[in-house]
């Protein structure tokens, strides 16, 4: 299989997370789940995904769709494409898999993937992040990350349009 067949196949459909997610049961691996947009992927992004990865044996990205992104971030959103983004996150080696999901949360996803793990940047308090309940009624947890101080896409773009 050549590589970019390889990173393909990492980005699953909500069926194929189902059925993979059965599997990953099956031979008790714990699974990680975080979200995101991840418009500009930069040191923040990988700091953060690379912690989350650590706290498991299988990373899954919930990717927001650019309907989603265009939602939470406005009409110039997202600068790089859904199937742009989503190639570059499942080029990652500690990524296990990229799905994308088109509603305003990931709630409906984190449901169908049931993580042992969840996490969000230390931006959030447990109780807002999206998901917590499922994955708490469940035993999981819900851990936040601390977020690379200097690192965010609205600053990148900011800086791009200044000059």
């Amino acid at each position: 299989m050549e590589q970019a067949e390889k990173i393909k196949s990492k980005i699953l459909t909500r069926d194929q997370i189902r059925n993979q997610r059965n599997v990953w049961t099956f031979k008790e691996k714990k699974v990680v789940f975080t979200n995101g947009c991840f418009d500009l992927l930069h040191l923040g992004h990988i700091e953060y995904l690379s912690k989350a990865a650590d706290l498991g044996h299988v990373l899954v990205i919930g990717l927001n769709s650019d309907a989603s992104v265009r939602g939470l971030k406005g009409p110039g959103r997202p600068v790089t494409n859904e199937d742009a983004r989503a190639m570059i996150l499942a080029s990652l080696t500690f990524v296990t898999a990229v799905i994308l999901f088109d509603e305003e949360t990931p709630h409906n996803l984190i449901s169908e993937v049931q993580p042992d793990v969840l996490v969000k940047g230390a931006d959030y308090k447990t109780e807002e992040i999206v998901g917590h309940d499922i994955v708490l009624a469940r035993g999981g947890e819900v851990i936040s990350i601390p977020l690379t101080e200097g690192y965010s896409t609205s600053d990148i773009i900011k800086k791009l349009s200044a000059t």
